[in-house]
């Protein structure tokens, strides 16, 4: 069979550059921001200290804060700066990334979310969220806006990161995965994209059971994914893990491995979103192989071509064993 990368411009897998710009016509840039919301992992709710492995910015390390006081609409214009040198593209997906996005009354929300779809320039909005924090009232919210913005987009991003249970418990991820099942769903009848987030390489996994995760998501039609690198980070509880050699971290080689085939088993038009991770410098532990972005990529792409694979080499649509 002839490799499927001419389809994604000579990408082995579907990227999300390629999707964009095939809808678009141009390169569309993501401004990641701080809606100042909190989690049910740290406000007391089910605990105060969050996952193992979030850091203080609820993996919103990145986000173009600069203190809660800044309107959605002052980030926004702030996030634009970082691409004035830009020659290609001058639109923008505003990314609501830190801590749990719908995690606030609808009023709220529907206000912080309107703000950035007024935004001429803002083609749509991605929102993080744990798949527990959709109550009715949210998905109401999320329908209506999908009604009232046909020209824009609302993409939901689910963190689950795994599907094993005994890992969730370890993470302290806070839900089962039927909960997960549940937001997948309720998601799907309104038309909501979602894209779940995965971490590969957290503590007791092995190469299949990160495996199994991506090849159940294949299977349950989500519409892009991200695949995110372990990262140990500084003041987190994972610290204490990785120090008491507990588990190991991924090396270059087989982290590069693992994507390969975790790509391999994902049907064609499932969206890659990532395929690695950004360690802020000042927090990172392990691995510091990961800051150097460029060569992941550059190596994943180089040893797709080697062996002649692609995203859905080894794709079987009604198998979901190895």
């Amino acid at each position: 069979m002839k490799p499927q990368a001419m389809r994604w411009n000579d990408k082995p897998y579907h990227t999300l550059d390629y999707e964009l710009k095939a809808h678009y016509g141009e390169k569309i840039y993501k401004i990641a921001l701080d809606a100042g919301m909190t989690c049910p992992n740290r406000d007391g709710t089910y605990g105060s200290r969050g996952c193992i492995f979030c850091s203080a910015g609820g993996s919103g390390d990145f986000a173009a804060k600069k203190g809660i006081a800044d309107s959605i609409s002052t980030q926004l214009e702030k996030g634009k700066q970082y691409f004035r040198n830009k020659t290609i593209g001058n639109r923008f997906i505003a990314y609501f990334q830190a801590y749990t996005n719908t995690y606030a009354p609808a009023a709220r929300l529907e206000h912080l979310y309107r703000e950035a779809l007024d935004e001429p320039s803002v083609v749509g909005i991605s929102v993080a969220t744990r798949p527990d924090c959709l109550d009715s009232d949210v998905l109401s919210l999320l329908d209506r806006l999908n009604q009232d913005y046909p020209d824009k987009f609302i993409w939901i991003e689910l963190g689950l990161q795994t599907i094993h249970e005994q890992t969730a418990v370890l993470i302290r991820r806070g839900y089962p995965l039927s909960v997960f099942d549940q937001a997948l769903a309720s998601l799907r009848k309104i038309s909501i994209p979602v894209i779940v987030h995965v971490i590969l390489g957290l503590p007791g996994e092995d190469r299949q059971m990160m495996l199994e995760t991506c090849r159940f998501l294949g299977q349950k039609g989500a519409d892009g994914i991200k695949l995110q690198l372990l990262h140990v980070l500084k003041n987190t509880d994972l610290v204490e893990l990785y120090e008491k050699k507990t588990f190991e971290i991924l090396d270059f080689m087989e982290y590069i491995d693992i994507i390969i085939s975790c790509l391999e088993i994902l049907p064609p038009d499932m969206v890659i979103h990532r395929v690695t991770g950004d360690g802020p410098k000042d927090l990172l532990i392990a691995p510091l192989w990961s800051l150097d972005k460029r060569r992941v990529l550059n190596t994943l792409h180089q040893e797709m071509k080697r062996r002649g694979t692609w995203q859905s080499a080894a794709y079987r649509m009604n198998d979901c064993k190895q």
